[in-house]
């Protein structure tokens, strides 16, 4: 049986905003390229995984910054965004990381309500001159890293209802919110993660699933040595009750960081994650991808 991750979550509502008005086009109906590899998302689709979490492509350009308009949200939205956020927050002693802590606090996040992404995105360019875009879903990674390039971070604005508050299949604003936002406050991590969407935007055929698994074992599932010990700072773990705990359990292989071993480490999304990587700083991570970004000829 497949042990289901916890950390992501795609409504239970067609692919569109009410408030915003940008929509998303099914992959489905857009023809893949034979020529380039699948990304994990995409191979799950097919494989016949929940249709939720098929990438989708947008349609318009989405809402930033301040032009975000903040939904009403229900009482019950509003509690399931401070049960999720306070039972994250109490299993993070000893095992997030200070960068991780920080940003939460700078970001102001709180178990009181939902917070505004236009609100978020002000803190954010403050802080490291990231903004936030408004999108209704999970994109495809060509308009991801799009906007990534451009410094903006994508994020959803609903969140995950009372009987999906322990598993979801693709992103929500949980995840997007307290698992990514807090550590785009750090200005190394926003750095790389500029300097990773534009190259993401010149990758092909083989680059691009290093570049794939780049992200999964950093942004998404990155590890971090401190002087208190090893800590966590991706975003699929600090948002899931069953990653944060099997992150730093003696169930998974911890190695060193090197960006040319982590490219070839294949992975699965469904899965709790057997092998994870270590940085022992976060310059580390950014003077190793400068390198070899420049070397595949990716470099901006």
């Amino acid at each position: 049986m497949k042990n289901l991750r916890d950390n992501v979550f795609c409504p239970k509502r067609p692919l569109q905003d009410g408030n915003n008005g940008v929509k998303l086009s099914s992959m489905k109906d857009i023809p893949a390229n034979p020529n380039e590899p699948l990304s994990a998302y995409e191979k799950a689709a097919i494989e016949g995984n929940d249709p939720r979490c098929s990438p989708h492509y947008l349609k318009g350009i989405p809402p930033m910054g301040s032009e975000i308009v903040k939904p009403v949200y229900s009482d019950e939205h509003n509690e399931n965004w401070g049960f999720l956020l306070n039972r994250q927050m109490s299993l993070l002693p000893g095992r997030a990381g200070q960068a991780f802590l920080d940003g939460v606090r700078l970001l102001g996040l709180t178990d009181q309500g939902i917070p505004g992404l236009a609100e978020l995105s002000g803190a954010l360019e403050s802080a490291t001159g990231w903004k936030i875009a408004r999108i209704p879903g999970l994109l495809h990674e060509k308009e991801f890293f799009e906007l990534i390039a451009q410094r903006v971070f994508p994020s959803t604005d609903y969140v995950r209802e009372k009987d999906e508050l322990d598993y979801t299949p693709a992103p929500d604003c949980f995840h997007d919110i307290f698992g990514h936002m807090p550590m785009l406050t750090e200005p190394a991590i926003a750095d790389f993660y500029h300097l990773f969407g534009e190259s993401a935007l010149h990758a092909v055929g083989h680059q691009r699933t290093c570049l794939e698994r780049l992200h999964w074992f950093t942004i998404e599932f990155g590890l971090i040595r401190q002087t208190e010990g090893l800590r966590v700072f991706g975003a699929g773990i600090m948002s899931s009750k069953n990653e944060v705990v099997h992150a730093l359990s003696d169930k998974v292989e911890v190695v060193p960081f090197s960006l040319e071993n982590v490219i070839e480490q294949e992975y699965e999304v469904w899965h709790l994650q057997p092998k994870l990587f270590a940085l022992d700083s976060f310059d580390q991570l950014v003077d190793e991808f400068r390198f070899w970004s420049s070397r595949q000829g990716l470099a901006a």
